[in-house]
């Protein structure tokens, strides 16, 4: 039981005043005046009603009961240091798995993923896609990868990565894509709206910021994930409203048209990181996402 234990503060400094054969030596290897692990082997000898230390000369000298605890502590300590390296060396060596939304996977980062892993080799990134609920708190996944609304929790490291920007986008091969490239955004309201269960709040956002009623709108057919959506976009069966980053590049190719641009909304791209197991890899996956969305 802990209860059983001397305080292990005290047999750190113990340990090192025994092993360095000097208390000035040992507060100077933890970074502690000289008073601290003094006190700290007061504590010590008061706990276990033994003198472990006897003055000699200006120097110490371990007592026979100091030295049958220094053997202990130096064995128990070397354990706990070789253990300790073992763990870390574990998690450097373990696959780093990202979740992330599937739309998000298949349209932005797969295109990236080769440029990844050349320049940060390991990582040893493994995905883990969804187009459901993401939970950044689940066992076996390092960090996560999605859009989110601030505050963020306290049990998380929370990268902030770039703000979300959406807007609708249609296929030129949409019955009335000529009509509305030439149109005000207010014509939105005349269409039956591509919209998606996971993102029920992008139409009235988008509106509202266009000073259009969120009343009026009038939503069509439904898919239950962004990437599905997009794809009903891709095919000309209407207008979806979709987050600038995942519709860029068919923008810019001219497969999706988004003739009123895009608009900031309260999310942002973020990568979420359990604060109890955070390390390394992580604030580099988290450098490399914002030097990538610059």
């Amino acid at each position: 039981m802990m209860r059983d234990l001397p305080s292990l503060n005290a047999l750190r400094a113990f340990e090192a005043a025994a092993r360095l054969e000097s208390v000035s030596l040992a507060a100077d290897e933890l970074s502690v005046t000289h008073g601290a692990v003094s006190r700290q082997i007061k504590v010590l000898e008061e706990a276990l009603g033994v003198a472990l230390f006897v003055k000699e000369g200006r120097g110490i000298k371990l007592t026979l009961a100091g030295q049958r605890l220094r053997e202990t502590c130096a064995e128990a300590f070397a354990r706990l240091r070789e253990v300790c390296g073992e763990l870390r060396q574990g998690q450097a060596d373990a696959p780093f798995v990202l979740a992330c939304p599937g739309s998000l996977l298949a349209r932005w980062f797969i295109p990236r993923l080769d440029r990844l892993n050349r320049e940060l080799p390991t990582l040893r990134l493994q995905l883990s896609a969804s187009e459901g609920e993401l939970n950044p708190r689940s066992a076996g996944v390092s960090a996560t990868l999605c859009f989110a609304e601030p505050p963020w929790p306290a049990d998380m490291q929370v990268y902030p990565l770039a703000a979300e920007r959406i807007g609708p986008v249609f296929s030129p091969a949409y019955a009335r894509a000529a009509a509305l490239t030439q149109a005000a955004p207010s014509a939105v309201l005349h269409e039956a709206l591509l919209h998606t269960a996971s993102r029920p709040q992008a139409w009235p956002c988008w509106v509202q910021q266009q000073g259009l009623p969120s009343a009026d709108l009038q939503l069509g057919q439904g898919f239950e994930h962004l990437y599905y959506l997009l794809e009903a976009a891709a095919a000309g069966l209407g207008v979806a409203i979709a987050p600038e980053l995942l519709v860029a590049e068919d923008v810019r190719a001219g497969r999706l048209l988004a003739p009123w641009g895009f608009v900031q909304t309260q999310a942002q791209l973020t990568l979420w990181v359990p604060a109890r197991q955070a390390d390394q890899r992580a604030q580099a996956l988290a450098q490399w996402l914002a030097a990538e969305l610059v």
